[in-house]
């Protein structure tokens, strides 16, 4: 058990460090100059050394305070979002993933896939768009965008967040539907599942204690990594609802060429990826006492 953390940790340094190495190498490439787009081909070099100038692109920072202050201005954004779209993503997938398995081959099992297919084949922002249009613009019901923030009471911020989480979660739910579907399928093959049936246990706690346990390590694989492919598709949503996260951050410092700002956010979204899969790796150790004992 010691070992086996002592080697996780190591890796998660590791990672750690090569990703920081790469962000910084890839970052200081990139090509671009806002003030040459700006000027055109046709801009004298003193008029476009004193637009960089202008434009703070000669210190490459638009803000003037430090990176690591700014990106934590937005994280009580992003990560809310984030933790919403995981919580919707699970409330559904899970259920509907495990009736699938439990109507294998019948009604309820083929359209808990015909689900899955069309969640996986909209895009998030094209899911976004479709439900600014029917909430927001037909009902009525929510704001199209912008963020109510946190001191206006919990609720309005919720529900600020609510479609842009939907719309995130929607096809990474899809996803794990597939996953959970095949995980409990595999489990329900076994012979002990079949020995619990046969002893007349209820088909509920067949599929909750017997089945659904023992299909968590895949399961909570893929949830790992459909976690972090939340925290970074929040970029383009951030967008599309006008909300002020870490990804309208990115892409504001992008279109700047602001590569601190550019450099911070890619590292911790990056790290935070890490991070998930590490603590995935962990779970591994609570969800199969094999592991341990290896």
């Amino acid at each position: 058990m010691r070992r086996y953390l002592l080697r996780r940790v190591a890796a998660f340094v590791a990672t750690l460090f090569f990703v920081s190495l790469i962000v910084f190498v890839v970052v200081r490439v990139l090509p671009g100059d806002p003030a040459l787009i700006i000027m055109g081909t046709e801009g004298s070099p003193e008029a476009t050394a004193r637009l960089r100038e202008a434009m703070g692109l000669d210190r490459s920072i638009q803000y003037e305070v430090p990176v690591g202050r700014l990106i934590a201005s937005r994280l009580p954004v992003t990560i809310p979002l984030t933790l919403l779209a995981a919580c919707l993503m699970s409330l559904t997938a899970l259920p509907l993933g495990l009736y699938a398995a439990a109507r294998h081959r019948r009604a309820g099992d083929y359209l808990a896939m015909a689900f899955s297919q069309v969640g996986i084949a909209v895009p998030s922002f094209w899911a976004g768009l479709l439900l600014i249009v029917l909430f927001s613009v037909r009902l009525g019901w929510v704001e199209s965008g912008g963020f109510a923030g946190w001191s206006g009471g919990l609720w309005p911020a919720i529900r600020s967040l609510l479609l842009p989480a939907i719309a995130l979660g929607l096809f990474q739910a899809a996803v794990l539907v597939r996953a959970t579907r095949s995980a409990v399928l595999d489990v329900l093959r076994e012979e002990y599942v079949r020995t619990a049936r046969a002893k007349g246990v209820r088909e509920a706690l067949v599929l909750g204690k017997h089945t659904l346990r023992n299909a968590l390590i895949p399961i909570v694989t893929v949830a790992g990594i459909q976690l972090g492919q939340l925290m970074a598709g929040s970029i383009v949503l951030e967008s599309v609802f006008a909300l002020p996260g870490l990804g309208r951050l990115a892409l504001g410092a992008i279109t700047a060429r602001d590569l601190p700002v550019v450099q911070g956010v890619t590292l911790f979204v990056a790290s935070s990826i890490v991070l998930i899969n590490f603590a995935v790796d962990l779970a591994y150790v609570l969800l199969d006492p094999r592991i341990r004992y290896d």
